[in-house]
């Protein structure tokens, strides 16, 4: 295995000391709400009958390769959820999200932008959805949420929904609803340019590897190291909140590769120039909106917005945001319409 040795520094936005202390501040904006749950068991879709009536389940049959279609059909109708959330007052009227603030062009604060608002690929979503139930785009209240506490955050009631590069699987399914998706990756290896591993494959053997707890990349890892599918010897023991943690150990010499969703790890490769992508993505995965199980209504007004935001909004939201770093065409990472999936199902 290769010598430890502390790696150089982040270039460009703003460096790792920067993205390191707003990771520290995370936690802080993680305050408990009051539960805003309802159900909408009558919502009529718009656009076709949906895979799921009343409220959102996992199938037992689901295979993570179709959770992404196990939603419900979009509508326009306000339920219980969408009304409570309209009945705020004052300064409280607003949509609460969970984001990330670390994870470049998807949801971060620019430490060279002075008014340090929030911004990226899924900030843009965010701020569609609340133009869309409250009229305003701006009514919102962003809440940091780690990566190991998006589940618990909306089962508590801390936040309406999660926007934050949540994979849909069958698991989390259990646990939380889904949208449709909005963005398709898929697992990658982010090591140093010198780095012996070349991909999710034999070069793997003796190393090293970070994961962010509950994430796809540790699920995932895991299992395939005690199938037998990449080597025994994978160290898997660094395991941190947030999947940006992973890039901190790894220039501090700490681990030899990180393996989170392509689209995060072609954004770090862009803050740090001695590292890089390492072989193709080895697995196939969708973000979408997480929400409780009970808000029918919110679920089927998200999938509506979805429909629309696709066809005017997503692509510039790619164009300011990723295509730097994940190339000009955007056909692999843009999902088919959420009517698509509800209609094929």
């Amino acid at each position: 295995m290769r010598a430890r040795r502390v790696r150089a520094g982040l270039k460009g936005w703003g460096g790792v000391g920067a993205m390191a202390a707003f990771c520290a501040l995370a936690l802080a904006f993680v305050l408990l709400l009051p539960r805003t749950q309802s159900h909408d068991e009558g919502a009529a879709g718009l656009d076709g009958p949906g895979v799921a009536e009343g409220h959102q389940a996992a199938d037992a049959a689901c295979k993570d390769k179709d959770a992404e279609k196990l939603t419900l059909s979009p509508s326009a109708a306000d339920g219980d959820t969408i009304a409570a959330i309209k009945a705020r007052q004052g300064e409280k009227r607003k949509l609460i999200v969970g984001v990330d603030q670390n994870s470049y062009r998807w949801g971060y604060r620019d430490p060279n932008n002075t008014t340090a608002a929030l911004e990226g690929f899924d900030i843009d979503l965010v701020h569609r959805i609340a133009q869309d139930i409250l009229g305003d785009p701006d009514a919102v209240q962003f809440k940091a949420i780690p990566t190991n506490q998006r589940i618990p955050a909306i089962q508590e009631g801390r936040v309406d929904m999660i926007v934050r590069t949540m994979t849909i699987t069958c698991d989390r399914l259990s646990d939380v609803a889904f949208s449709a998706p909005y963005f398709k990756t898929g697992q990658q290896l982010l090591a140093p340019k010198s780095s012996k591993i070349k991909g999710y494959d034999a070069t793997l053997a003796d190393t090293k590897v970070c994961t962010a707890a509950s994430s796809t990349a540790n699920t995932r890892l895991t299992e395939d190291r005690d199938a037998g599918r990449i080597p025994k010897s994978v160290d898997l023991g660094t395991v941190v909140p947030n999947q940006l943690d992973c890039l901190v150990r790894l220039q501090l010499g700490e681990v030899d590769a990180v393996v989170t969703d392509g689209a995060l790890a072609a954004s770090q490769a862009a803050q740090d120039p001695t590292v890089e992508l390492k072989g193709d993505p080895f697995t196939t995965e969708y973000y979408g909106v997480a929400m409780n199980k009970d808000a029918d209504d919110l679920v089927r007004r998200v999938n509506r917005i979805l429909v629309e935001y696709r066809a005017s909004g997503w692509q510039a939201s790619y164009d300011t945001w990723l295509s730097a770093t994940l190339g000009t065409d955007a056909t692999t990472s843009k999902p088919p319409t959420p009517a698509q999936y509800l209609r094929e199902s």
